[in-house]
């Protein structure tokens, strides 16, 4: 780790800075954690937490960093002002990538998304995927976050031969 991120870590975590945390921390952490860089912390929070439902594990306010679970999904949002910007920040932010989240009931988020005014970049759909001799089936719609991250949200409906 380099010099200026071992110091804005310090930094992150000084007394001041720290918080107790909001939910439960998970019985696992997830081997890998996307860390979604935000022009406002604030308003991506309030999105991810009042509208899809996400949980904040912990934060780390005056950084601008929480971190979030969603089921058994997990990310961390942060300050696009942090440490760890390769180019400069142009939105849509996530370009060439979407991330997939498991959720129980996409008409459910779907609604949330309605009634907070907030467009899906793609309906609901069903899709079927192929792996193998199999076909796995979700419905799924897909949204951008404030800062333009594609979100696809996906709900399992079963599995089937391939056609």
């Amino acid at each position: 780790m380099c010099r200026r991120r071992r110091a804005q870590n310090r930094r992150m975590t000084t007394p001041a800075d720290s918080s107790e945390p909001e939910g439960a921390a998970p019985d696992r952490w997830a081997a890998l954690v996307p860390e979604l860089a935000c022009t406002q912390p604030d308003a991506s929070l309030a999105f991810y937490r009042d509208v899809l439902g996400f949980t904040v594990l912990y934060r780390r306010p005056a950084a601008g960093f929480a971190y979030l679970a969603f089921g058994e999904a997990q990310l961390m949002l942060e300050d696009a002002r942090g440490a760890w910007s390769t180019a400069p920040a142009e939105r849509p932010f996530g370009r060439g990538i979407n991330l997939q989240i498991e959720c129980t009931d996409v008409d459910a988020l779907a609604g949330r998304l309605a009634a907070a005014g907030h467009p899906l970049w793609r309906g609901i759909e069903e899709a079927w995927y192929r792996a193998g001799d199999r076909e796995h089936g979700q419905r799924e719609l897909l949204v951008q976050d404030p800062d333009g991250y594609l979100l696809r949200f996906s709900q399992r409906i079963g599995s089937r031969d391939s056609l």
